[in-house]
């Protein structure tokens, strides 16, 4: 059984062609598009998905991303690094085949992160969160036709990133004054509204999360085929949901290793933790690597060009190691 490893989403630096240079190049199984978010507002994960969306715009305030009549500077700012960003990608995935993973912030965290004119969050208005989901959903359709165009080879996997789901749920979210928190969203519309999203793409959806208590059972009823998550903030509480996932067939992203600057352990030192979960749970050793993509812990924007090229390249010797020696 082959190992699997891929990167979570962000690299260092501004330089679209270095950067998609690095992901291909590191992945040669499992590339992905990467974002840049140190060229500022629009290349940051937010406003790369902004930009994404469909009939529905946004700009920069002092306080973040806000509601929008119509498209300005901020949107074309956004769509015009996303294309960069394609451009590049196309370039260096001349003649590939496999797995290539793209990027999008999820409805939840953007009904989070997102303001409507007043400067509350969209969170609070049910009505506003539906559609914005819509338009992400618009938005992802011609996304991926787009990728699809530019890397015909490629067996697209999409990845929603949702850090802020957890703290929906749980009614976590700071209202604009800091003083309140908005009120926890119903885990049914939360879950109808993620399958709704999933449905758009006939590949497999990951839901990517570094943040603590990542809902394994929701993601899984919702239809997502993977979770991408920090293993260092795994708790023996979140077993049951686990072993349940990977029995019904769903894989972990496991990030295993610090997505900032620090001494790098040895390749199976690394993926040591996820053998122990494995024996915890009674599952079968030979499942691991079918089971298990490695990757950083979140993502590589706060690390140095150096460290991150290091990070991937460790990545794929750990899946490698998890492989060779499950048990």
């Amino acid at each position: 059984m082959t190992a699997s490893a891929t990167g979570v989403g962000s690299l260092p630096g501004g330089d679209a062609r270095e950067a998609a240079k690095t992901a291909t190049g590191s992945f040669e199984d499992f590339p992905y598009l990467p974002e840049l978010p140190a060229r500022g507002p629009g290349a940051d994960m937010i406003g790369r998905s902004l930009g994404l969306l469909v009939d529905l715009y946004a700009h920069v305030e002092p306080s973040g991303w806000r509601i929008s009549d119509r498209p300005g500077r901020d949107t074309r700012r956004a769509r015009s690094w996303l294309g960069e960003d394609l451009d590049a990608l196309e370039e260096f995935t001349q003649g590939y085949t496999g797995k290539l993973k793209v990027q999008a912030v999820g409805p939840w965290t953007l009904a989070a992160a997102l303001e409507l004119h007043g400067g509350e969050a969209v969170l609070q208005d049910a009505g506003a969160c539906r559609d914005l989901a819509a338009s992400l959903a618009e938005g992802m359709r011609g996304h991926l036709a787009d990728v699809r165009k530019r890397v015909p080879g490629a067996e697209i996997v999409l990845q929603y990133d949702e850090p802020s789901l957890t703290a929906v749920l749980l009614g976590r979210v700071r209202s604009a004054s800091g003083y309140r928190t908005y009120r926890a969203v119903d885990r049914q519309v939360v879950e109808s509204g993620l399958r709704d999203l999933f449905a758009v793409h006939d590949g497999e959806v990951v839901v990517h999360s570094c943040a603590p208590d990542v809902p394994f059972a929701l993601l899984r009823r919702a239809g997502a085929a993977a979770v991408s998550f920090d293993f260092s903030l795994l708790t023996e509480r979140e077993d049951d949901a686990i072993g349940e996932a990977v029995e019904g067939g769903m894989r972990l992203f496991a990030g295993v290793v610090p997505g900032t600057d620090g001494p790098l352990s040895d390749p199976g030192g690394s993926v040591m933790g996820v053998r122990k979960l494995w024996r915890r749970l009674g599952l079968a050793p030979g499942t691991l690597a079918e089971s298990v993509v490695v990757t950083p812990s979140c993502g590589l924007a706060g690390a140095s060009p150096a460290y991150a090229r290091a990070v991937q390249a460790h990545c794929v010797r750990a899946a490698r190691s998890l492989a060779d020696n499950p048990e």
